[in-house]
């Protein structure tokens, strides 16, 4: 099977990686706590909950894009088009950015810095395992159209 038709993915890997990333961040917050950088609690958890909000929101956004656009949500399927308006103007990844910001907010919420550790972890492995096979796949269906998007872009912020 040619790159164009084939899917990016075998496995949907970004939303288990990032949920091994909260359980191995909570685990890790239980067994040997990572000092809190000194926050007032109720600061902390109000900004934890306002990022988890506008990651929650960014990531329907993303979906309710996607779905008008008639493509795909699940990235181990083949994309039908190349969406690049809503939240993908912006990023080219909005639902890892939504995982990645959630993952950070629940550390500020928990005052557990593990999560933070997590959501960087989390970040790189999803862009060497999903995100680069997904840009291979995009670039295969899509060509020009797909540099353009990606030279105006950026992967994640």
């Amino acid at each position: 099977m040619n790159a164009y038709r084939s899917k990016p993915l075998k496995f949907p890997w970004p939303p288990v990686l990032y949920g091994l990333a909260f359980f191995s961040a909570f685990l890790l917050g239980e067994i040997a706590g990572l000092p809190v950088p000194r926050v007032h609690s109720a600061f902390a958890w109000i900004l934890g909950a306002a990022l988890t909000v506008a990651a929650v929101s960014l990531d329907i956004w993303a979906i309710k894009t996607l779905l008008e656009s008639r493509t795909t949500i699940l990235a181990h399927r083949a994309t039908a088009h190349l969406v690049t308006r809503g939240p993908f103007r912006y990023t080219r990844n909005p639902i890892y950015l939504g995982y990645t910001l959630a993952t950070i907010a629940f550390g500020l919420m928990t005052a557990n810095s593990w999560f933070y550790v997590a959501a960087v972890v989390a970040a790189i492995v999803t862009t060497f395992v999903a995100i680069r096979r997904e840009e291979r796949h995009l670039q295969a269906r899509f060509g020009c159209d797909f540099e353009s998007y990606c030279r105006r872009t950026r992967r994640w912020i």
